[in-house]
């Protein structure tokens, strides 16, 4: 059974925590989940955890002198004064139960970061179906590159910030927001980007409407004296910020954009261009990303920096300075002469902005190995996921990854490989689909290895070639 975040709110969580010493994170092993828990060391409290296997970021949190327990266990939470929990867990989670049965205080992932961020002066929050990672890695470069000192809270790993958070001043804090649940509207931002918004996590949103709703609750945390950017050219975005009384900065290649590029030059399938605001010029970039989607991250970041009073070198210097972020078309190595990138791409929205800047790329032919993230997502989508595959050469899919769904006998990787047609082939397992990459690839292809369940592990079970 499913378990849901709490809504005790900032003040109630600051009750609930009065007096507390130890604080205990289950699933601790989590891209957020890991980056609270050493913010919340940092902020004075004892912290264990625990997780169902053991990984890097759990070696990481060992290594700065976090507690981990392997397993989950009921007596791991004793002497705890507070739980702190991911909805990746279930209601039967012993430790879960555990601290309901001793009633320690239980306060959800979401719940705690809301709570979280009210130290912080400012605060932005990146949200968006698409493109979130990228662009808050693209604001910590920027605020990085500004001396700005953020803190910094992402869905992905960024290398030049040492990983999934930074952990910096005060005066700024630059979150992921996550739609999925409504998990953003616990937070609390003074500012927030919307990147785009469409028909996601079917499981949750029962059509668009909802969706739409949902941004205009997380954008209206903002207040009145708050701050939405917001992508011009997206219909969802603006139909969300239509009751919005705070002030609104646009991005995009609409005209009425506050912020546009101009004179865009993709030359290698990287983007350089000049960004105007309010048709003054404000600075050159030269991305070092490929896709024309990052063009937009761009200028969302640079609304977001401006606003905050970060100087336009600071701005074209962090952009272009901006290396990309881990599984968001990195590139691994070679394998039978051919570049082979991974990449974290799950809808079809991402999978066509994501084929589209790698076809770019080469000049022989584009390889996708695909694995779809969820039934309910490839069922609702399906037409649109044929739809953005073929614009590969040639597509290697692997199952279906079910995530926290039962198999649904109606939808299959095999049913995806037929309706895309003969370019495309369905494997049994990612272990055969890696087996017959060598044979597939020819020198001078490009592969992306794409998906959100385990496709990485693809990246760690090729022998690539030696220079």
């Amino acid at each position: 059974m499913s378990i849901v975040n709490t809504h005790f709110g900032a003040e109630g969580i600051d009750r609930l925590l009065c007096g507390c010493k130890k604080i205990f994170f289950i699933g601790i092993g989590g891209v957020s989940m890991s980056s609270l828990a050493h913010i919340s060391r940092l902020r004075g409290f004892s912290v264990e955890g625990s997780d169902r296997s053991p990984s890097k970021i759990t070696k990481k949190l060992c290594e700065n002198g976090i507690k981990v327990h392997i397993g989950h266990e009921a007596e791991n939470v004793s002497g705890c004064d507070a739980v702190v929990y991911t909805l990746a867990i279930g209601e039967d989670n012993p430790e879960y139960v555990e601290a309901k049965r001793l009633g320690i205080p239980a306060i959800s992932r979401a719940d705690y970061l809301g709570y979280i961020m009210t130290g912080f002066a400012r605060r932005l929050g990146v949200s968006g179906m698409h493109g979130k990672s990228s662009c808050t890695g693209m604001c910590a470069a920027v605020f990085m590159a500004a001396g700005a000192d953020p803190t910094v809270v992402s869905g992905a790993s960024y290398p030049a910030m040492g990983g999934f958070y930074r952990i910096g001043g005060h005066g700024n804090f630059i979150f992921e927001a996550c739609e999925y649940k409504d998990s953003f509207l616990d937070f609390n931002p003074t500012d927030v980007i919307i990147l785009n918004a469409e028909l996601e996590h079917v499981d949750y949103f029962a059509d668009l409407d909802a969706v739409i709703s949902s941004f205009a609750k997380f954008a209206a945390l903002t207040g009145e004296n708050g701050n939405v950017i917001a992508n011009a050219d997206d219909e969802n975005v603006l139909a969300a910020l239509r009751k919005y009384n705070g002030n609104v900065i646009t991005y995009g290649y609409s005209e009425n954009s506050d912020f546009k590029a101009e004179n865009i030059d993709m030359s290698n399938g990287r983007a350089a261009f000049d960004i105007y605001k309010n048709g003054e010029y404000l600075c050159s970039v030269a991305l070092r990303v490929p896709g024309r989607h990052n063009i937009m991250n761009a200028l969302a970041v640079s609304a977001a920096a401006d606003l905050y009073g970060l100087s336009a070198e600071a701005i074209g210097r962090g952009l272009s300075e901006f290396c990309g972020i881990k599984r968001r078309m990195e590139y691994r190595g070679k394998l039978s002469g051919a570049e082979v990138f991974d990449d974290y791409g799950h809808h079809p929205t991402e999978i066509t902005a994501t084929l589209e800047g790698a076809r770019a790329l080469t000049k022989k032919r584009l390889v996708c190995a695909f694995q779809s993230h969820t039934y309910s997502r490839t069922k609702a989508l399906f037409d649109d996921f044929v739809a953005a595959l073929t614009l590969a050469d040639e597509v290697l899919l692997a199952p279906i990854y079910a995530a926290r769904e039962a198999n649904d006998p109606e939808v299959s990787s095999e049913r995806l490989a037929a309706a895309i047609g003969k370019k495309a082939t369905a494997y049994e397992s990612t272990e055969s689909l890696v087996a017959a990459l060598s044979e597939k690839l020819e020198v001078g292809d490009l592969l992306v290895i794409m998906g959100a369940g385990d496709i990485d592990r693809a990246c760690e079970m090729i022998e690539y070639d030696k220079d």
